[in-house]
């Protein structure tokens, strides 16, 4: 495989090379990866609606909210028995948490362990352990191909590997098209 580039035209050329040499979007440890990056800007976002939602006002209504805050104080500025309570009736009650470490630990190390298994992914690859790989399509009782999305992607990988390997595949016309001249005479 092709060592990894620098600029946009560059990376985004090798992921689609990566991605048809190695299928790596069905691969598990992608998907992990996938789910850590997004399941962590979900909760990210989550956290922030509930603590701008529960956040104690410190000063009067002439007064702005920002000036009842100072940077590094010892007060906690929102209520986290509120967002605990709201957010437990939500979802489901064990779903929230009460402690302010765990939840801030949870909420930096969630997209991390997802990141590390997308690394983990990658490495693999170097070994040849590869996305699962759907070969054999579905066939119903008369033999006849059932698409699924396995197919789908398996004919993209397809032709990202042939136009990456563009001087092996590209064959002029009129031979690919008819018949070939018998040798003999």
């Amino acid at each position: 495989s092709d060592g990894m580039p620098l600029g946009i035209s560059g990376t985004f050329n090798f992921m689609i090379v990566f991605q048809a040499e190695h299928n790596i979007l069905m691969h598990p440890f992608h998907m992990l990866g996938v789910a850590g990056v997004f399941g962590g800007s979900l909760f990210s976002a989550m956290h922030g609606s509930l603590v701008t939602s529960s956040l104690i006002r410190e000063t009067t209504e002439n007064e702005s909210a920002n000036a009842g805050y100072k940077f590094g104080q010892e007060e906690e500025t929102y209520n986290i028995v509120a967002a605990h309570g709201y957010f437990g009736r939500l979802i489901f009650q064990y779903a929230s948490f009460n402690n302010s470490r765990s939840l801030h630990f949870f909420l930096a190390a969630w997209p991390v362990v997802g990141i590390w298994f997308t690394a983990l992914g990658i490495s693999t690859m170097a070994f040849n352990l590869n996305g699962f790989n759907f070969n054999q399509s579905v066939v119903d009782s008369q033999g006849r191909v059932i698409n699924t999305w396995a197919d789908i992607i398996n004919r993209a990988n397809l032709g990202m590997e042939v136009m990456h390997e563009r001087n092996a595949h590209n064959f002029p016309l009129d031979l690919a098209s008819v018949e070939a001249p018998s040798v003999n005479g």
